[in-house]
């Protein structure tokens, strides 16, 4: 069987991790997020959010330590609850990132040029492609660099917001706000989980990383709590300065913030921040989902030509361009407007996988009992938190959702009835 090269360490693994989830949360999700809880309930949605994505990045990184290979949840949940688990989240992972793909192409568009939005996506999604299809190494270069122009635009807006906005604190929390209810924060937490979960991209490389065991669980939490922290911030800046009803209304927040302090003239840099930010989204999702496509044609659960890696570049070359060949169809005729919702929605239940898997990591040694407990528990809570999560997502991406991952289990078991 053909094997990719284990090429990146701890830095390269964080960075990769930093470039998948700087961007929506950013520069998308917070508007959606202020809509469904208001000024009062913002906070603690990304708090809730960032709760459960660190339950599910422990979880994480305890798998992809113990399965060191391409595929990420689709491999634990195949290994540790058997192979329907396992379809379920490499079939909710394709299909939910897949639509998070088209939808970063489309804001590229947005933001580059309006008129002719879908050639530009286009255009995008190729170019990305191109880079994934020099290899990983090449990936995680271009990201290090996207990384580095993105930290800088989001402290230049942070900066701008506390000096000029100003930063009135008062808007946090406002007691007589409708939208701080319990099911709006949930809501809110639900879409806010978009922006984190790019760091299962470290996972779904784990068979490129050197040393995994060592790499993974180091570099995983070490991502998500650089971008909690960023999105805090931010959270605050952008909320003190705009105000909730505001911020709810906003089709490009920090846009907004630099305008209100009075410096409209730097809204293209931070316009400029954004296409960046979302081009590194964009190249890592590519490859992840190109790898996830890899494990699951390595299987037969896909098309097993998927199954392919470059003699030379040693990359999933057919996986990445069939996923691509999806993401320029969807771009060109869909509407991803709902791709955040319905992108959340199906990865939710991915990492319920994910941490149902985890769980029975603790019944294999009795001796380690009280050690794993508080892994243990953790991965009971995220399994919980992730379920209550995607169930009070809009109804429209619940459906969705659901009806998709329904449609994948019924053509999973005709295949296996024909077999």
């Amino acid at each position: 069987m053909d094997r990719l090269a284990r090429r990146l360490g701890v830095p390269d693994a964080v960075v990769i991790g930093l470039g998948s989830m700087l961007g929506a949360g950013v520069f998308v999700v917070f508007g959606p997020a202020a809509a469904a809880a208001g000024g009062a309930g913002l906070l603690p949605a990304l708090v809730l959010a960032g709760f459960v994505a660190f339950c599910n990045a422990t979880s994480s990184a305890r798998l992809a330590a113990r399965y060191p290979e391409s595929g990420g949840t689709y491999v634990y949940g195949r290994e540790r609850l058997g192979p329907l688990a396992g379809f379920v989240a490499g079939w909710g992972f394709v299909v939910g990132k897949t639509a998070s793909c088209a939808a970063m192409a489309l804001t590229i568009g947005a933001y580059l040029w309006p008129g002719q939005a879908r050639l530009v996506a286009v255009g995008a999604v190729l170019a990305v492609t191109g880079v994934n299809l020099r290899g990983i190494g090449k990936t995680a270069t271009v990201t290090k660099l996207l990384v580095a122009l993105v930290l800088a635009v989001l402290a230049l807006v942070a900066v701008v917001g506390v000096v000029g906005g100003p930063v009135h604190l008062d808007r946090l929390g406002d007691p007589g706000d409708p939208g701080g209810s319990a099911r709006g924060v949930l809501t809110a937490a639900g879409l806010l989980f978009f922006a984190f979960a790019g760091y299962a991209r470290i996972a779904t490389l784990g068979e490129e990383v050197r040393d995994p065991r060592r790499t993974i669980p180091r570099a995983v939490p070490l991502a998500l709590g650089v971008v909690l922290a960023i999105y805090l911030v931010l959270a605050v800046v952008t909320l003190g300065v705009l105000g909730a009803d505001r911020l709810a209304g906003s089709a490009a927040p920090l846009v907004d913030v630099v305008t209100a302090a009075g410096l409209p003239g730097l809204a293209w840099v931070v316009r400029a921040g954004a296409t960046i930010a979302v081009v590194g989204v964009l190249l890592s999702l590519v490859a992840g989902v190109g790898r996830t496509t890899l494990a699951m044609a390595r299987r037969r659960d896909l098309p097993g030509a998927l199954a392919a890696v470059h003699q030379v570049h040693q990359v999933p070359h057919r996986a990445e361009l069939a996923v691509a060949a999806v993401v320029i169809v969807v771009v060109l005729l869909g509407d991803v407007r709902d791709a955040i919702g319905f992108s959340s929605c199906t990865v939710l239940v991915y990492y319920a996988i994910t941490n149902a898997a985890a769980l029975t990591l603790g019944r294999e040694r009795e001796r380690e009992r009280e050690r794993k407990l508080p892994v243990q528990v953790l991965a009971g809570l995220g399994l919980v938190g992730c379920l209550l999560l995607a169930v009070n997502l809009p109804l429209g991406s619940v459906l969705a959702g659901f009806g998709v991952l329904a449609a994948g289990v019924a053509w999973y078991a005709l295949r296996a009835a024909r077999r």
